[in-house]
């Protein structure tokens, strides 16, 4: 158990320290804006189906 306690305490204290070095590294962005590009929803992608279609198995004592 002390063991366990120990290796949680030492990898809490690396994550927290590459965090905080982390975000020291880089700028903060000024605003973050979505896209601006219209996904179209109505055409679907087409697809390949490949054997039988599933159909799920409403009666489980009927195979």
């Amino acid at each position: 158990m002390f063991l366990l306690a120990t290796v949680t305490l030492c990898c809490s204290a690396l994550a927290g320290a590459v965090a905080l070095f982390e975000q020291a590294a880089w700028p903060a962005p000024a605003k973050q804006r979505a896209e601006t590009v219209a996904i179209d929803g109505a055409t679907p992608t087409p697809v390949r189906v490949v054997g039988a279609p599933f159909e799920p198995n409403l009666n489980p004592r009927e195979r």
